[in-house]
């Protein structure tokens, strides 16, 4: 029997603890919100400590262990290892052996974002032959098209890319709205990213589909303009970002924010004044997606 082991930590030290409890011996280490389902407060852009604060303040460390290994010696050398007080007060769950690889591919099923356009993970068949198929799989990068946020940004691509369009998928992650805009029919299409590992798993991806995209770090600058802008991030990186986006967007172009919770609609919109005037262009599960044309 496998040992499944929870740890609360707090979210200052989870990733410290993280990589101590792999140094440990742990097969895989993943991460949750111990509040999740709380409400609690978050600062909001402009005010001190907003862009370093934590998504959340106590973490769930939960690190499977093979079987016959002793929780109790490895859990005190983790803690001392991450800097630790003390040793977190932890669950340990016995997991009998399964088929991981299938038991993960079962989580994840096509997704019909309209009749249009569906996600497909490789080891499906598409279900709709005659709908564009993006074929994708869950990794190491943000996008499989099951997040709200996501679909709000899929589905507003459906309506708004035309044929030619030059498209800016900035903070592209695994690639997936470059690619479907590239699909959908746009011209040339970018993906900008801060995280190598994003870009080459959207540069994977964009093979895998059959469609070229340019792919870009965010370090490097920028002196294309687009006729679309699509960013789906968060709403205090969003913030940050409103002048560089609106530089990029071209005079007349179409420019969608995700990432946004529906309390922070206002924040976002007030960011990007006066180059948008931003509207809710939908809704899903508390998220919103805001859009405008170059002012």
């Amino acid at each position: 029997m496998w040992l499944s082991v929870t740890f609360p930590v707090d979210a200052a030290s989870v990733e410290a603890f993280s990589d101590a409890l792999l140094a440990q011996g742990a097969i895989s280490v993943s991460v949750e919100d111990a509040d999740a389902g709380t409400e609690r407060e978050q600062p909001q852009f402009g005010e001190p400590g907003a862009e370093t604060a934590p998504l959340w303040a106590h973490s769930l460390a939960m690190a499977l262990f093979p079987p016959g290994s002793d929780i109790a010696v490895l859990a005190r050398e983790a803690a001392a290892a991450a800097g630790l007080d003390s040793v977190p007060d932890y669950t340990v769950t016995e997991v009998a052996e399964q088929n991981w690889v299938q038991l993960t591919q079962a989580q994840f099923e096509p997704i019909a974002i309209n009749e249009r356009l569906w996600i497909v993970p490789s080891w499906h068949r598409a279900p709709d032959p005659q709908a564009i198929n993006l074929i994708l799989d869950p990794g190491m990068a943000f996008g499989t098209g099951s997040h709200p946020t996501t679909r709000l940004c899929l589905e507003w691509l459906c309506r708004e890319v035309a044929p030619g369009a030059g498209v800016l998928d900035y903070g592209c992650g695994s690639g997936i709205l470059a690619i479907a805009a590239a699909r959908l029919g746009a011209g040339e299409v970018m993906g900008v990213d801060i995280d190598d590992n994003a870009l080459a798993a959207a540069a994977d991806n964009a093979a895998r589909n059959g469609v070229q995209l340019t792919l870009r770090h965010s370090r490097e600058q920028l002196e294309a303009r687009f006729d679309i802008v699509v960013a789906n991030i968060l709403a205090n990186p969003l913030c940050l970002l409103a002048p560089l986006l609106a530089a990029l967007t071209r005079q007349g172009g179409r420019l969608a924010l995700s990432g946004i919770l529906e309390g922070q609609a206002e924040q976002v919109r007030a960011a990007y004044r006066p180059a948008f005037e931003l509207d809710v262009g939908g809704a899903r599960e508390g998220w919103v997606l805001l859009e405008g044309v170059r002012q």
